[in-house]
Parts: structure tokens; C-alpha cells; sequence
């Protein structure tokens, strides 16, 4: 199981990593450690991702399955609380993008991801893809 966080800034901007082990760009999040519970995997992948502490509890927009890689991912809409855009071992840039910039710079499977957290999807969107397209 992994987690990502979406943190959206006042001007509606979502904030994107470029991952340095591929170079695509998708929201900051990770795979749980063994001991953690959700909460605390979500906060510690944005923060060693991006340098920026979310507030806890983040709102849940979706659930997305890998159905090549059998990974689940839950989404979360998130506030930003301290820190700035840094990158780190991980992360290659960082940046804020727009509802159109998003889906320009992410693989469908990862921009349908951000755009559900933007529009804060309610009930939260549940979805399948192949690792780049949904299916």
C-alpha cells in the first residue's frame, strides 16, 4: 500500500515532485513502513519529498489501483503547515502547477490523481489504471 499528498496552495495550484529514479512528475508519496499507520506514512513521505509538514488529518480523494504493479494508493488532499519547497534524495524539482499543467507533466494515472484532490472528490474517487493509462 502506498500514500500521496496532495498539497494545494490559495491559488488552487497543486504541488508536483519530479521523482529522480524516473524523471516523471506525479504528487509526493511513498510505500507505508511496516510499523506506521497511514497518517503518519503520508506525512513523513510529503515532508522527506518536499521539506513541507502537512496538518494531519488530511481529507482521503481517492483510492487508485496499479493493476500491473498490484499497488493500492490512497490520495490525500493536503494543507501545507511549515517548511518550503525543497528537494531532497528523491526528488529531482518541484513544482506548482495548474489543473492544465498537471495533466501535461503526469501520466494520466498519476494527473487523474492530483484533479480528484483539486476538486476534492466526495465521496472519494475509487480507480483502476495500468501504471500510465486508466482502465
Amino acid at each position: 500500500m502506498s500514500v500521496a499528498g496532495v498539497i494545494v496552495d490559495d491559488r488552487g495550484r497543486a504541488l508536483l515532485i519530479q521523482r529522480r529514479d524516473n524523471g516523471q512528475w506525479e504528487p509526493p508519496g511513498g510505500v507505508l513502513e511496516p510499523e506506521e499507520t497511514v497518517p503518519e506514512a503520508l506525512q513523513r513521505e510529503v515532508l522527506e519529498e518536499t521539506g513541507i509538514k502537512i496538518a494531519l488529518p488530511a481529507t482521503l480523494t481517492g483510492v487508485y489501483k496499479n493493476m500491473s504493479g498490484l499497488i493500492v494508493s490512497l490520495v490525500f488532499r493536503c494543507e501545507a503547515v511549515d517548511g518550503s519547497p525543497t528537494t531532497g534524495d528523491e526528488t529531482y524539482a518541484l513544482r506548482w502547477a495548474t489543473r492544465e499543467e498537471v495533466s501535461e507533466l503526469a501520466d494520466e494515472a498519476y494527473a487523474i490523481r492530483v484533479l480528484d484532490a483539486l476538486d476534492g472528490a466526495s465521496p472519494p474517487a475509487v480507480r483502476a489504471h495500468d501504471g500510465v493509462k486508466l482502465v
